[in-house]
């Protein structure tokens, strides 16, 4: 038998979680760190090596500690590693990223050019970490004695310990993840020069000004910088340098303060110095005011600590007219929920959220909510407009909203057996039915629910004619209600008649006759206690 445990939330972790790059890469060391190359000489190089085209692998040169063609022609190219080089590898350096690929994979073709930039940048900025990748479905055995058991994965080695990589996926924060990861999580920055220069590369960091790089502000600013993957932190003591990286308001000391290349480019941390604040700080603020959800940033959203969602489903066209509205009601409701932008025609994206609506063919633009911290899904049944987007957010934020529950349209039970219920006549036919109820609760994808539901059959036919009893069957899949609080499938569950809030879980793995025996128990001492109260 198997137990399927679903909820709003668990329903989505599935779909989502697939999502999720949970990978590994190593590319190689760099000769000529200021010349990032060209990508595509990368590619077709990498290309080369693993197509054959040299007589002898990489890594077997690299074991003999000879450097292999196509490192010495292009010291960029990542590394490859076969049979015996990953742990080998892991061994002779301190830090190794290793990627997990497959040629067919395409999330990991993505993934390559990303790396090989990486690679570059690292190596500029002094980086020990070793870059390489390990096509995992060839040499299946060697990918595994790492733990690399899907494609892509990325594993950052420490001293032989691995764990896994939780940054983003392009090249810039791969880089800000590794480093953060492996003894640099803050940028000094020390000259005006310097600061126009980064500039130039970046457009989302952190900035902390302290007179001098020590006390308890300074200490819980270097502590939130290594606790956080995603944002880059830099310090510097000179007013005039932070002015350049944040030219807004009057800048005192210390002070903290967030830079995005988005409408809202500039946040001045307000709380007190503590590595818990500035954390709390950059969750609610790294964000864009409305994010466009990819499936480079899936993973990202779905694990923001802010378990206030609003999702926005449309057309691509359509997002784009919606944006500039929903980044005005954003900044209305700025900490208080997470607005995110899905183009409905994204299935991987759409679907597994609109599905726990009974959404999931809409063509429609369709607005809903997830409280994660209550584990409750709302929609919007009104027209999609600015005032009822803004409406249904001050809902959100001030508990009126009811929470929403699947239901399919409902049945005409006229003459039934057994009665089909739905989420909206659960009610009517469960907990304000005068009789006892005998509810078999069921989901289309569960293997044993058809024995149950034969048993349930057999059942009702045997008792047919007790006016005091009745069967009844609700779809799991397609129907919600709050007070049927089911996780696993199939279930039966006994309603008694003087008391709804009870019911009692019958087995679903006893046979047809120590069922009937039970359910005549059941109904005998509600009989015997009915005479005891006259």
């Amino acid at each position: 038998m198997y137990n399927h445990k679903l909820s709003s939330r668990t329903l989505l972790l599935p779909a989502i979680l697939l999502l999720l790059l949970t990978s590994a890469a190593v590319f190689s060391e760099i000769e000529d760190a200021d010349d990032l190359g060209d990508i595509d000489e990368l590619i077709a190089i990498d290309d080369e090596q693993e197509n054959g085209a040299n007589s002898e692998p990489a890594t077997a040169n690299f074991e003999t500690g000879k450097k292999s063609e196509v490192l010495s022609r292009a010291q960029r190219v990542v590394l490859e590693l076969n049979t015996d080089g990953p742990k080998r590898t892991i061994e002779e350096n301190e830090y190794v990223l290793v990627l997990g690929y497959a040629p067919w994979c395409g999330r990991s073709a993505e993934l390559m050019p990303r790396f090989a930039e990486a690679a570059n940048v690292l190596k500029g900025l002094g980086s020990r970490v070793l870059l390489a990748k390990i096509d995992g479905d060839r040499y299946s055995k060697a990918a595994a004695s790492i733990e690399i058991k899907g494609f892509p994965t990325l594993l950052l080695f420490a001293n032989g310990t691995s764990r896994p990589y939780t940054g983003g996926f392009s090249s810039e924060e791969i880089v800000l993840w590794t480093r953060k990861k492996t003894g640099a999580p803050v940028i000094g920055i020390r000259s005006v020069a310097d600061a126009n220069e980064y500039l130039k590369q970046h457009s989302t960091y952190a900035v902390g000004l302290f007179d001098k790089f020590e006390g308890p502000d300074y200490g819980e600013f270097v502590k939130a910088a290594v606790a956080d993957n995603e944002v880059q932190f830099i310090e510097t003591s000179s007013a005039e340098i932070a002015k350049v990286l944040y030219p807004v308001g009057t800048l005192t000391k210390p002070f903290f303060g967030l830079v995005k290349s988005e409408p809202e480019h500039y946040t001045s941390f307000d709380g007190h110095f503590s590595s818990d604040e500035i954390l709390h700080f950059l969750e609610n603020n790294k964000f864009p005011l409305v994010t466009v959800m990819t499936e480079l940033n899936s993973a990202k959203v779905y694990s923001s600590t802010n378990k206030l969602q609003v999702y926005v489903f449309a057309e691509d066209d359509d997002l784009q007219k919606f944006l500039k509205p929903l980044q005005e009601i954003a900044k209305k409701f700025k900490s208080q929920m997470m607005f995110v932008a899905v183009d409905i025609k994204e299935d991987n994206l759409a679907k597994p959220f609109l599905s726990l609506f009974s959404l999931e063919d809409s063509e429609d633009s369709v607005v809903v909510s997830f409280d994660y911290n209550s584990n409750s899904k709302y929609l919007l049944e009104s027209d999609i407009t600015s005032r009822n987007i803004e409406e249904f957010c001050t809902g959100l934020v001030q508990g009126t909203l009811k929470p929403y529950f699947k239901s399919q349209t409902i049945p005409d039970n006229k003459n039934a057996n057994i009665l089909t219920v739905v989420g909206k006549t659960f009610d009517e036919l469960v907990l304000n039915n005068p009789a006892n109820i005998v509810l078999e609760v069921h989901t289309p994808w569960c293997i044993t629910c058809e024995t149950t539901s034969k048993h349930v059959q057999k059942l009702a036919k045997h008792f047919k004619g007790l006016d005091n009893l009745v069967f009844a069957r609700i779809d799991a899949s397609t129907n919600e209600h709050p007070k049927l609080q089911v996780e696993d499938y199939p279930t039966l569950l006994f309603y008694p008649a003087n008391d709804k809030s009870n019911p009692t879980t019958l087995s679903t793995k006893s046979n047809l006759k120590d069922l009937a025996a039970l359910i005549n128990k059941i109904l005998k001492t509600q009989e015997d206690a009915t005479k005891d109260e006259l």
